[in-house]
C-alpha cells in the first residue's frame, strides 16, 4: 500500500494530464487512469509511505505553507526502476523549501516516511504510469513528449490512501 502527501494541480493542467493518461490508455499503456477504480487524479507527491495517518500529518503540518499558488514546471520524461514513468517537476527553491519544511514537521512529529522521498534524494515528478509494457516504451515516451511542457499552479494538499480509501485535505 502506498500512502502520500499530494499536491493537486490546477485545472488546466489537470485536464492536459488526464488527456495525456487517455492517451496512453488507448495505446495499451496503464495509467494512474485505470489505477484503483479511477481514484487517482494528477499530482505531486512531496511525501510517500507504507502508511500515513490523515489525522497526525493535518496536526503536524498545521499552519505550514504547502505550496498553493506555486507555479510547476513539467519539463521532462524519467522512468524508475521498475519500469514507472513520470513527468518531472523543475525542483525549483520555492518547491524544495515547501518540501524540506514539511519534512522537518513530519520528522518532529515522529512521521515515517520512504527515504527516497526525503530532502536530498527526492525526485519531484507527476507518475503517469506505474508498469509501462517494455513494448510501448517509445510509444510512452513519445505520447509524454507531445505533451511537455506543462505548467501548474498548485491548488490543493491532501493525504491520500487510494487502497484505504483516505483522501484527507489539508487546503482548500
Amino acid at each position: 500500500m502506498v500512502a502520500a502527501l499530494e499536491l493537486y494541480l490546477d485545472v488546466h493542467a489537470t485536464r492536459r494530464l488526464r488527456t495525456l493518461w487517455h492517451a496512453l490508455e488507448a495505446e495499451g499503456i496503464p495509467t494512474l487512469a485505470s489505477l484503483l477504480a479511477e481514484r487517482h487524479r494528477p499530482h505531486l507527491s512531496l511525501v510517500a509511505a507504507a502508511r500515513l495517518e490523515p489525522e497526525p500529518v493535518a496536526a503536524a503540518l498545521a499552519d505550514l505553507d504547502l505550496g498553493v499558488g506555486l507555479t510547476l514546471d513539467l519539463d521532462f520524461v524519467g522512468q524508475f526502476v521498475g519500469r514507472v514513468l513520470w513527468l518531472g517537476v523543475t525542483p525549483t527553491a520555492a518547491l524544495l523549501e515547501v518540501h524540506r519544511a514539511v519534512h522537518e514537521r513530519l520528522a518532529a512529529a515522529g512521521i515515517e516516511v520512504w527515504d527516497h522521498y526525503r530532502p536530498g534524494r527526492w525526485v519531484p515528478h507527476c507518475t503517469v504510469s506505474m508498469r509501462v509494457p517494455n513494448p510501448l516504451l517509445a510509444t510512452a515516451l513519445r505520447r509524454c513528449l507531445e505533451v511537455l511542457p506543462v505548467r501548474a499552479t498548485v491548488t490543493a494538499a491532501s493525504v491520500t490512501d487510494h487502497a484505504n480509501d483516505i483522501a484527507h485535505t489539508l487546503t482548500a
